[in-house]
């Protein structure tokens, strides 16, 4: 049987596993994922200050090594699907909206062979960009 989150409780349950799973975690203030081609760079969706999703930062955090530092984490094809992959049992609660697993996958599915991706972490506000990317991302949010 597949596992589905359906309910509010399902999702923050989820949520408490993904973050209990990494010692230190602290939830960021804005986090993205973005896929980097040929043509640039792509972001999906940005979870902006103040409208952060836990439960998706949590499943990308495991996937990259995010715990509490703003930082940005190269990840591989396989690594995208794998975050999918994990995320996607939320789908079953349908009485809200999933951005982040929808766009993940959009980034996925319009990459060109040989992208790669880059999940962007802000743990401060304040925190300078750490690259330019990063400084990209600080200008969506």
């Amino acid at each position: 049987m597949v596992e589905q989150w359906v309910t509010d409780e399902d999702l923050r349950a989820a949520f408490d596993r993904f973050a209990a799973a990494i010692p230190g975690f602290a939830m960021p203030v804005a986090y993205g994922l973005a896929r980097l081609d040929v043509h640039g760079c792509h972001f999906g969706y940005v979870n902006t200050i103040g409208a952060v999703r836990p439960l998706p930062a949590a499943v990308l955090a495991s996937v990259c090594g995010y715990v509490c530092s703003t930082a940005t984490f190269e990840l591989t094809r396989n690594d995208v699907e794998r975050a999918v992959t994990l995320l996607t049992p939320a789908e079953a609660a349908t009485h809200m909206s999933h951005p982040n697993l929808w766009s993940w996958r959009e980034l996925l599915g319009e990459g060109p062979p040989g992208a790669t991706f880059q999940a962007l972490f802000v743990a401060n506000a304040s925190d300078p960009p750490v690259d330019e990317n990063d400084a990209q991302f600080r200008a969506l949010i």
